[in-house]
């Protein structure tokens, strides 16, 4: 591969930002080994010093910021103004699929299966349950179950105060599924695998996707050959419906005594995690693809696509 001058953003100002820094440090040392000349750039310092970092201009610009800024369509439409190459998805996929109350949707029209969910204020989900329990209450515009809470029946208070809800004036209350935690990486179009997540207590919130030792993750999930597939075709539609480019991640929950019909799928990460514990380097190496191969191969196509 052609040796090139990477802008690597990461940090940012996101609730992911530490998860973003490892991401991102993660990515510029495995293309520096291959031989890139790698710049690390962190927008939390502002636009201002931002740009400087894109002097001498960069060959491609490597997203690794995780959350809100970074994979919700802002930066992307920053660097289209700029006319400069960047990975993963571009404005509108990024904004659909960040969007959870949209991407589901976009869901529905492709026939994938999804859970009952409601968009209330935050007023409404105070004061009662707008749902019957047991549901999940989420951000409608957050990643990394930053902010999800499950509202078991018998609980004595609803989860939400005027204080404890820093994500804005809606919250998206949805159907809790229980079952199996499967999620399924796209790299282009083509799913590379089936992970199933076993969080060693409680579920796979935060801590648990970013704690070494607190969730098992079993690659090739252990379930049947044509839940696998189903899996895969799903997370594949997924990547197309909504406009994804380079590598995504969909996230689904089974419930196993009910088949096929007992899959619903959760949301389309569109900025994966590239951390030492993340799901899709997990599933590249399973088929053979190194985390250095992995990385270089989102940059070339990148460049391809622009």
């Amino acid at each position: 591969m052609t040796k090139h001058r990477i802008v690597v953003l990461y940090g940012g100002r996101s609730a992911e930002r530490e998860v973003s820094l490892v991401s991102g440090k993660a990515c510029a040392d495995a293309l520096a080994a291959r031989g890139h000349e790698v710049i690390l750039a962190d927008p939390k310092e502002g636009v201002p010093a931002l740009l400087t970092k894109f002097d001498p201009r960069p060959d491609v610009v490597f997203n690794a910021l995780h959350g809100r800024w970074g994979e919700d369509g802002c930066i992307q439409g920053l660097l289209e103004l700029l006319e400069l190459p960047y990975t993963h998805s571009g404005v509108l996929a990024s904004a659909l699929a960040m969007d959870k109350a949209m991407a589901k949707e976009i869901y529905a029209r492709h026939g994938l299966p999804l859970a009952k969910s409601v968009v209330a204020s935050r007023e409404a989900v105070i004061a009662e349950d707008v749902m019957e329990r047991p549901y999940v209450i989420k951000p409608v515009a957050e990643g990394s179950s930053v902010g999800v809470e499950i509202v078991l029946p018998g609980a004595n208070a609803l989860v939400l105060d005027e204080q404890s809800w820093p994500y804005g004036d809606e919250v998206m209350v949805e159907r809790y599924v229980p079952g199996r935690e499967l999620t399924c990486a796209v790299m282009g179009e083509k799913a590379l695998a089936v992970t199933e997540i076993r969080p060693r207590q409680g579920f796979y919130d935060y801590k648990a996707k970013y704690t070494d030792g607190v969730a098992d993750h079993l690659v090739p999930a252990p379930i049947d050959a044509a839940v696998a597939e189903a899996v895969m075709e799903m997370s594949v539609t997924a990547h197309r419906a909504l406009g994804c480019a380079g590598v995504s991640r969909s996230d689904f929950r089974w419930e196993e005594e009910k088949g096929l019909d007992g899959l619903v799928i959760l949301e389309t990460n569109t900025q994966p995690g590239m951390t030492p514990l993340s799901l899709v380097p997990e599933q590249a190496a399973h088929v053979g693809i190194s985390f250095g191969e992995l990385v270089e191969w989102i940059v070339e196509e990148a460049l391809c696509r622009a």
